[in-house]
């Protein structure tokens, strides 16, 4: 017998009910190359009138994927506290810097809050567009109804990063507390979407609670020198040992270079030893635009230091509520 061949609807596979959700773009389109920004590829596609399309380089291709983790939608105002017990290892600098690079790179608001005590300096580093403090936005509370409300008592810098200074009278600085702290998040976060706190280096003064209680994640600065990581290695301690340890495994170390050349640290080590308690570590460069200790102007910046602020503003965003778990965060260069 010859073989037999078996036919009938007993045997044809299920068929899948197709509706117009089967209908996807992604389907039906033969996308075209993203032409090339810069280089010879560039270059090449110019000079064929684009008939010739080599691609993106691997280099744009990373950079899109930050941008893409760094502008990633998020759900409520996320709150990240920017801390040190050390002074001068960049702290202000690194919060004016990642605020910066988040402003100029989502289309959403962002504004940094000073909340040192003891005359911070955070609205020194933009262009001061008022005299209003945190203290002035708490006074007039009653009578916010709208975006603009806030943003009379802000400055503003190039990138669109709005900052909200402290209070520079010592006597009432002091009395900055924390429901005082509260009371400006809870204006804040109607019309921003990522706020920044800077802390001042006293981990005791009263806000502290209030920041650290609000607070989704931290960005803990060090420099790269044996002190500066041992007090940055002090707080992580701190903050384990008073409640706050869900924090330090949501931490990003900020190794941040307040003098030109490496020095004789180890970073491979340095970096080893947060990495075994922190979410991720990030190296950023010395700049001599940002040790000038003025207004900061992105454009300014080396462009490993811009650089060094995307990869640490996408650090950041992966713990984004809508990011949970999405990339590997564990990295640094």
């Amino acid at each position: 017998m010859g073989q037999q061949s078996w036919h009938g609807p007993a045997l044809e596979p299920k068929r899948h009910q197709v509706t117009s959700q089967d209908l996807v773009a992604d389907a039906l389109l033969e996308r075209a190359r993203k032409a090339p920004s810069r280089g010879w590829r560039r270059g090449l596609h110019g000079l064929t009138g684009g008939s010739v399309n080599p691609g993106e380089s691997a280099g744009e291709t990373r950079e899109a994927a930050l941008l893409d983790r760094i502008r990633q939608p998020i759900p409520a105002a996320y709150r990240i506290a920017f801390l040190s017990l050390k002074d001068g290892v960049g702290k202000t600098t690194t919060t004016i810097g990642l605020g910066s690079t988040f402003a100029s790179l989502r289309g959403d608001c962002v504004i940094a809050v000073d909340a040192n005590p003891d005359f911070g300096t955070l609205a020194q580093r933009v262009p001061l567009q008022t005299h209003s403090t945190v203290r002035d936005l708490i006074a007039a509370e009653s009578t916010i109804r709208r975006y603009s409300d806030v943003r009379a008592h802000t400055s503003q810098a190039p990138s669109r990063l709005e900052v909200l200074a402290s209070e520079q009278d010592p006597a009432i600085a002091e009395a900055f507390s924390e429901d005082d702290y509260r009371r400006v998040i809870d204006i804040l976060q109607v019309y921003y979407n990522v706020i920044l706190t800077d802390c001042g280096t006293g981990i005791m003064h009263s806000a502290m609670n209030g920041v650290l209680q609000l607070a989704n994640s931290l960005v803990l600065v060090s420099s790269p020198a044996i002190d500066g990581a041992r007090s940055a290695a002090a707080t992580l301690d701190w903050l384990q040992h008073h409640g706050y340890g869900h924090l330090v495994s949501r931490t990003v170390v900020v190794i941040s270079a307040a003098r030109p050349g490496s020095g004789t640290i180890d970073m491979t080590e340095l970096t080893n030893h947060f990495l075994l308690r922190c979410r991720a570590v990030k190296v950023v460069p010395f700049d001599e635009h940002l040790a000038e200790g003025s207004v900061v102007d992105l454009d300014l910046l080396r462009p490993a230091t811009r650089k060094a602020f995307v990869e640490l503003a996408a650090m950041v965003a992966d713990d984004f509520p809508e990011s949970a778990g999405r990339h590997a965060v564990a990295e640094w260069r």
